[in-house]
């Protein structure tokens, strides 16, 4: 194809170092794609990294994200899965094909991968899936790394059946995901925040109930109170810390909690009889598998969910939406390519 491309980079750990660098577009190889990326979703983890010193130790240059949809332009030898002016999506954890979690360091987009913060991405066909087909690129662009989240906790790993509970902590990507995805499939969702307006908001997209974190802070109380004493059976656990314990006294028997968020730091302290009492679980989640998210797309055309985007910026915005990313959006913030 040849020509140039803009991808944002860094070559030192911090935002303060990123870069819009033009770079030459590149070719695809054997089994491999090259795609014109379309949109691309930003995820808190891009703090993490660019902010917590994670780029220092990901793929040189770095370019963050990982959360993209585009269209394949080109194709290289080999490939069978996707042919030009096929519509894709990308997976987070591109190894990880399905089965139990595999352990130790896994190669993510965005870290160990290459990111794709750019006008073009090239990518082995084995890390893509095919996009849905009632979303555009933007809202597609939303479904590998909070999409993905979400489903894995509640449907892939958590079973979840009509009638049970769940609870959700703040309105971003993953949270608000869990609303439309629990309220599809018959859940009672209970979402946490502590805004009055995007707890009336989260109410629109199905939850039953929301709890105001400030007025609340001990919100496990007003979960048993909204159950009649039963408690959860799904928590999203999205904050982390001391927050941890606050999730295990609101299971309901067998019940469990999804760890996902570290908002209040990597450790936890919480009192066990509450978990010995319930029999419930705490699993951690780690976004999840590429056939989770072949089930994913398959569900959200069947059940017509629309993720819920706060702001579309263009490339060259990247900044500002980081500064929006710090604020704390209502759902998803993209960057169109």
């Amino acid at each position: 194809m040849g020509g140039t491309m803009k991808r944002w980079q860094a070559k030192q750990a911090g935002r303060a170092h990123l870069e819009l660098a033009e770079v030459a577009i590149p070719a695809p190889g054997v089994g491999e794609v090259l795609i014109r990326v379309s949109a691309v979703s930003l995820n808190y983890r891009e703090k993490l990294m660019l902010d917590g010193g994670g780029s220092a130790t990901a793929h040189q240059p770095f370019t963050p994200a990982s959360d993209m949809a585009g269209v394949v332009v080109a194709t290289g030898a080999g490939v069978h899965r996707f042919k030009e002016g096929a519509r894709v999506i990308a997976n987070f954890q591109t190894d990880w094909v399905e089965g139990p979690a595999p352990r130790g360091a896994v190669r993510s987009l965005g870290g160990n991968a290459p990111g794709v913060l750019a006008e073009y991405v090239v990518m082995p066909e084995q890390w893509l899936v095919a996009a849905p087909t009632t979303l555009d690129d933007v809202r597609a662009s939303t479904l590998p790394c909070a999409g993905l989240t979400a489903w894995t906790s509640l449907v892939e790993l958590g079973g979840l059946r009509p009638g049970q509970t769940v609870v959700t902590q703040g309105t971003g990507g993953v949270s608000l995901f869990a609303v439309q995805v629990g309220a599809a499939l018959g859940a009672e969702v209970i979402v946490l925040s502590g805004d009055e307006d995007k707890l009336a908001r989260v109410k629109a997209l199905g939850a039953a109930h929301g709890i105001h974190r400030r007025h609340t802070p001990e919100w496990h109380t007003a979960v048993l109170e909204l159950t009649r004493g039963a408690g959860a059976d799904h928590i999203l656990e999205l904050v982390g810390g001391d927050n941890l314990g606050r999730s295990v006294k609101a299971l309901a028997s067998d019940g469990r909690v999804s760890l996902i968020g570290v908002f209040e730091g990597f450790e936890s302290r919480f009192p066990v009889q509450p978990l010995f009492m319930s029999s419930g679980v705490i699993q951690g989640i780690f976004v999840g598998h590429r056939r989770g998210l072949e089930n994913l797309v398959r569900a959200v055309d069947r059940l017509a969910l629309k993720p819920v985007v706060d702001t579309v910026y263009p490339l060259d915005a990247l900044p500002t939406a980081l500064e929006h990313l710090d604020r704390g959006p209502f759902g998803k913030l993209v960057i169109t390519a």
